[in-house]
């Protein structure tokens, strides 16, 4: 029977791990991630919440990455990323970083007649 060689990678931000685990062709993302024994590294996994990928790309528990593959468990994201530029536009427009209005750089049209 043909083996796959593929990676499992988890981390927070005090640790990261990446296990090398071989499993038969065919053996699908959710087994490779059982078979690694990370779990036993990360207690808080828990693959009914959180999101896996195969090399940074989203993918289903029920895939079967492929050989070299290396599988993601990603963590649920903290702050929405979205709201998180909305704050930083708003400070950068209150501190004269940005134009009121296009949220731009407030010199650039400056900048731009004199280089004509």
């Amino acid at each position: 029977m043909a083996m796959n060689t593929v990676e499992v990678a988890y981390a927070t931000p005090e640790k990261q791990l990446i296990l090398t685990v071989q499993v038969p062709a065919g053996t699908t993302v959710e087994q490779c991630i059982e078979q690694s024994g990370i779990r036993q590294h990360f207690n808080d996994i828990d693959l009914s919440q959180q999101k896996v990928g195969i090399w940074n790309k989203a993918t289903k528990l029920h895939a079967e990455p492929r050989d070299g593959d290396r599988i993601e468990i990603y963590r649920a994201l903290i702050a929405d990323p979205k709201a998180v530029r909305k704050r930083r536009a708003e400070k950068a427009k209150q501190e004269g970083r940005a134009d009121k209005v296009t949220g731009g750089r407030p010199d650039a049209k400056r900048n731009q007649r004199s280089k004509e």
